[in-house]
């Protein structure tokens, strides 16, 4: 696991917070009642201009969602459809033994936003 840069994303996650004007929003899991993590895009054109995210569960799921939102801007919503769960987990270096749902908790809640484009 890259400790690094799961420290980096989740003590500079520039991309936490609701985008108030999203054109998407999607959630998996539920506020609450255990993890979750929702994530909001904003669309120009063919393009993703924007993406934020929200999230109260542990570091590594602030680092996978910091990681998916910023990754996602600049990109269609076809090229974002084709990430994968072990993707995420490839590029954060492993996830530790429990903490493997924090990167299928960012990937399924973009999914469900970009269902919505």
């Amino acid at each position: 696991m890259s400790a690094e840069l799961v420290a980096q994303l989740f003590n500079d996650p520039r991309t936490l917070g609701a985008l108030p004007d999203a054109d998407a929003i999607g959630q998996e899991g539920v506020a609450g009642q255990g993890p979750y993590l929702t994530v909001y895009l904003k669309r120009t054109g063919d393009t993703i201009e924007d993406a934020r995210f929200e999230t109260y569960s542990c570091p590594y799921a602030v680092a996978c969602g910091s990681w998916v939102t910023r990754w996602v801007v600049g990109r269609t919503a076809e090229q974002a459809r084709l990430l994968e769960t072990s993707d995420l987990s490839l590029v954060l270096g492993g996830l530790p033994l429990g903490k493997e749902h924090c990167a299928s908790l960012a990937v399924h809640a973009l999914r469900k936003a970009l269902s919505e484009l």
